[in-house]
């Protein structure tokens, strides 16, 4: 990654804004035409209005899923420039992470509003109706991907005690009538990566998903019958154990039927090595033996005809070896296949796996591209140019959908999201007959500890455990200050902890027995009323304080 450049400028309080132009080499594939109308499946085929067969080429850019509830990089670049920049590496289609919690909030961070002047004043819904907009112009279409209840972490079931079915199903019918009219939004995925106690046609009402996504399905087809709808895997099949969301092993025993034909897609998720180290990346075989574990736990659904699988998550920072090989590997199946796709992720701050562009959110991973290029589309020369702010933190942030599979109850799983779990919004819930059972947690998804304090000049600080794992946690601050002010620093006593893993918005340090964070960049620059919402990872091998005393300054 590209930080010996951007490190200097971090540490510049109140940064100019830079003026950069961008010029993206004409190696770099144009994006398809775009679909001609509305979507629809024959076998394992996705046909467009014409009937002609249409891949879906998408990847993710993810961010209305956290506490900003807005896609991320906009403290960095404009909307339009990031679409422009995704059309012209050869994708056709955006995968948009959401969460209901998002849904219902009225407020937006992390958007610079500078840069995106169209975006002051709108509610999270109005940024996805903004975003849809702006791909429709960049000729992308727009996958809907409910990607958590709330900000807190991933939901092993589609339903949490604050987030009940029945909400899931409304916020879902009202998304699906709210672009009834615009063939731009092509599909929704139901439910990011189900998994732990989530079943697949197991008969129990309060786990088993195949039933929850036919409900959800054939609801959101009630409102408009022209959608895809898309269902994920679970984790756990009956005969083995994957990703999250992966397992279709189970879908041939028990299909998923919707009212209206033509309309389901599967969905899998695929992960290297580097993100878990699953047993089939150990064997003498690898990686030859990578079709056969495909097409054993969803490939073969593709590969008969039966129904099209979507690879709706999949990437690595190709690091590896073993990740170079899985990643060509995948690339030949999907090919071969004809699958849609949709990479992991536009963002660079993911942080198993990285994105497409580095640090600065402009500069492309060729590296990457070059892997990916048989299944997108033509080389073309684009030219992209823009305002762009340098990068103040490092982008090596925990990604915000983890394939994080949970093989053994001693699995750590993958910290969650760089940002905070809190929201202007309180969601209601509603009682239905839908399940009502508090299903199992994951180790990170409530918060261990939280601490507040005053500092100087009316600056204010709230502190979080927003998750933990065996070797870290990561804190979130909440930082404002009633008068406009650039720069701040806010330090707590951590004994334990040995060095800062990442951090946004700031830069942290750990020094005798406490963590020091200084604003920085977009998180340096208080105004009255608007805080900032910053974090850090800090590696440690004890367990993370418990409510701290903060220093503010």
């Amino acid at each position: 990654m590209l930080r010996s450049v951007l490190r200097p400028l971090s540490t510049l309080a109140g940064a100019l804004l830079l003026a950069v132009t961008v010029v993206v080499a004409a190696a770099v594939p144009a994006a398809a035409a775009t679909p001609t109308g509305w979507l629809h499946t024959k076998g394992s085929q996705i046909l467009d209005s014409t009937n002609k067969a249409h891949v879906l080429r998408a990847t993710s850019w993810f961010g209305m899923e956290t506490a900003n509830c807005a896609p991320h990089g906009l403290w960095q670049i404009r909307l339009d420039d990031g679409m422009a920049q995704i059309a012209s590496f050869g994708f056709n289609a955006i995968r948009l992470p959401f969460s209901n919690e998002c849904l219902a909030s009225r407020q937006t961070s992390g958007i610079d509003l500078t840069l995106n002047p169209g975006l002051k004043g709108r509610t999270p819904l109005e940024v996805m109706d903004a975003f849809v907009a702006s791909a429709k112009a960049h000729g992308l279409s727009v996958i809907l991907d409910r990607h958590r209840p709330d900000s807190a972490a991933q939901s092993e079931l589609w339903y949490t005690p604050t987030w009940s079915e029945s909400r899931w199903i409304a916020d879902w019918t009202m998304l699906a009538g709210r672009y009834a009219k615009e063939p731009t939004v092509v599909a929704v995925d139901l439910h990011n990566e189900p998994h732990g106690s989530a079943c697949w046609g197991c008969g129990d009402p309060e786990r088993d998903w195949a039933a929850a996504a036919t409900r959800a399905g054939n609801a959101v087809l009630k409102v408009n019958p022209k959608l895809l709808v898309v269902v994920e895997g679970v984790e756990k099949q009956k005969a083995s154990t994957t990703w999250w969301g992966g397992g279709l092993a189970d879908a041939k025993k028990h299909p998923v039927k919707l009212a209206v034909a033509h309309r389901l897609v599967y969905s899998t998720h695929d992960y290297p090595a580097s993100v878990f180290a699953q047993p089939w990346f150990s064997a003498k075989t690898y990686p030859k033996n990578l079709p056969a574990v495909w097409r054993a736990s969803w490939g073969y659904l593709q590969e008969n005809g039966t129904t099209p699988v979507l690879l709706g998550e999949f990437g690595t920072k190709l690091e590896t070896t073993s990740d170079r090989q899985w990643l060509a590997a995948l690339v030949a199946y999907v090919r071969t296949n004809k699958m849609s796709f949709a990479y992991w992720s536009f963002n660079p701050n993911s942080g198993d796996t990285g994105g497409l562009v580095k640090d600065d959110w402009t500069t492309p991973q060729q590296a990457k591209l070059g892997v990916l290029r048989p299944i997108l589309g033509k080389p073309t020369a684009v030219k992209v140019s823009r305002s762009a702010k340098p990068s103040s933190t490092s982008s090596d942030a925990p990604r915000t959908s983890g394939p994080q599979p949970t093989a053994s109850p001693s699995q750590p799983t993958t910290p969650a999201d760089p940002v905070t779990p809190t929201s202007p919004a309180s969601p209601s819930t509603s009682a239905s007959p839908s399940p009502t059972a508090t299903p199992s947690s994951t180790p990170t998804s409530t918060p261990s500890s939280t601490s507040t304090s005053a500092g100087a000049a009316g600056t204010n600080a709230a502190w979080t455990v927003q998750s933990a794992w065996p070797g870290g946690y990561v804190a979130e601050l909440a930082v404002d200050s009633d008068q406009a002010r650039q720069g701040w620093t806010v330090s707590w006593p951590d004994a334990s902890a040995t060095s800062m893993v990442n951090a946004w918005g700031m830069t942290c340090a750990a020094h005798d027995g406490t963590v020091t964070c200084s604003g920085a960049g977009w998180g340096g620059d208080l105004r009255p009323g608007q805080p900032v919402r910053v974090g850090v990872q800090v590696a440690t091998p004890g367990t993370p304080p418990s409510a701290p005393a903060l220093t503010v300054s």
